[in-house]
């Protein structure tokens, strides 16, 4: 019998597919591996069991035994497993209830002239320094912070230190790193809840505070929950999808040329990356025994859910490594799907909008100050991205 395959899975370049994944679409949907924490999961890498099993109430984030459970590494953050097993459905339900109304299509809407705007201005102060440019620290990283901070009430000149949190919480190689970043992300969430209370604002932490049953570590841990994913994955999108378009330059000057493909350029670089976040996918735990495609999964199994191969699927994407802002159905899974699906995709949607609306207007002629094969990628961290993005441009070229 093969042995597992050991994650996290190799990537040349921030780019590349990895191949390794390819080769286990070749032999089937469902693997068995080994994670990064060194403990047995299932790898689930065709689309239509991702989708369904996204959607399956027999798999949840929680664990009869926590302290006994796979895991996924060592982030305190998402490592293992999360919730109460007796009542994570309820709780679940109850979250999305309450966070759903910040993230309504009214809100998005009022929400979107500012995004462009604050767009706009990181734009603006990327062309007055001039070439060349890190454009990951002057727009991908910027621009999701400014957001969620105006959106929660979290004061943008704490940005350093709640970065430095986030990124610590998320470290999935040091458990006690994770923990401390969680612990004093937590405790500045906590302060921030006190100073709302005495102080309330116009923003979702204010809001939550007011609504009924709220206490306040209830309402920390959810701000802080949001302060973490509504900035760090859009940090990735943005510069990956940069990256997408400075490196095909036949859709950038498709895109120049054609404004109107901006939506249809914002799901295929949803679609594309896989990021170097190097995980095998998202955690789910069986809360019973049942069958997966021929396997069987036992109550408490760990199984992991790779939107990144669903997405890069050859049965349901015609030519899927290939990168074409026309593409159309868009279908992909990186925002999830059925109860879990992601609450602030509309969100992340809007500030992808924004810059790829204006990007390439203000720097039709930007290209990468550095070859492809030199780019870092954030290792050991979960979202995984872009440690920077150099980039030049010349003013007024063709």
């Amino acid at each position: 019998m093969n042995a597992p395959i050991q994650l996290p899975f190799d990537q040349q370049h921030p780019l590349e597919f990895p191949p390794q994944v390819r080769a286990l679409q070749t032999q089937g949907a469902v693997h068995e591996v080994r994670t990064e924490a060194g403990d047995r999961a299932w790898l689930v890498t065709s689309y239509a069991l991702v989708r369904r099993l996204l959607a399956d109430e027999r798999l949840g984030r929680s664990h009869p035994a926590p302290e006994r459970a796979a895991r996924v590494g060592e982030s305190a953050l998402f490592g293992g497993p999360q919730g109460d097993f007796e009542t994570e459905q309820a709780d679940h339900a109850r979250m999305r209830e309450l966070l759903q109304p910040h993230f309504s299509p009214k809100r998005m809407r009022e929400l979107r002239s500012r995004v462009e705007a604050l767009a706009d201005e990181l734009l603006d102060g990327l062309a007055e320094k001039g070439p060349p440019a890190d454009l990951h620290d002057a727009l991908a990283l910027p621009l999701p912070i400014l957001v969620i901070c105006e959106l929660l009430g979290v004061p943008y000149e704490d940005r350093d230190l709640f970065r430095a949190w986030t990124q610590a919480a998320a470290d999935v190689t040091d458990r006690a790193r994770s923990e401390r970043g969680l612990a004093d992300l937590f405790d500045y969430g906590r302060q921030l809840v006190a100073r709302k209370r005495r102080d309330p604002g116009d923003d979702v932490i204010s809001r939550l505070c007011a609504a009924d049953g709220m206490g306040d570590d209830e309402v920390a841990m959810l701000s802080m929950a949001l302060l973490f994913a509504g900035h760090e994955t859009t940090v990735v999108q943005i510069g990956m999808g940069a990256l997408l378009l400075l490196t095909n330059r036949a859709q950038w000057r498709a895109l120049l040329a054609e404004p109107g493909l901006v939506p249809g350029a914002v799901e295929e670089i949803l679609r594309m990356p896989v990021g170097g976040g190097g995980g095998g996918g998202i955690p789910r735990y069986a809360r019973t025994e049942f069958d997966i495609d021929g396997v069987t999964v036992h109550a408490g199994d760990l199984v992991l859910l790779h939107p990144g191969a669903a997405n890069r699927d050859r049965a349901v994407f015609a030519d899927p490594d290939s990168f074409d802002i026309a593409r159309k159905p868009f279908g992909h899974l990186s925002f999830g799907h059925g109860p879990r699906y992601c609450v602030g995709a509309p969100l992340a949607r809007i500030e992808l909008h924004a810059v790829f609306s204006r990007l390439l207007a203000r720097f039709p002629a930007m290209r990468l100050a550095v070859p492809l094969d030199q780019l870092e990628l954030r290792r050991g961290s979960l979202a995984g991205g872009l440690v920077e993005l150099p980039v030049t441009w010349r003013e007024g070229a063709p």
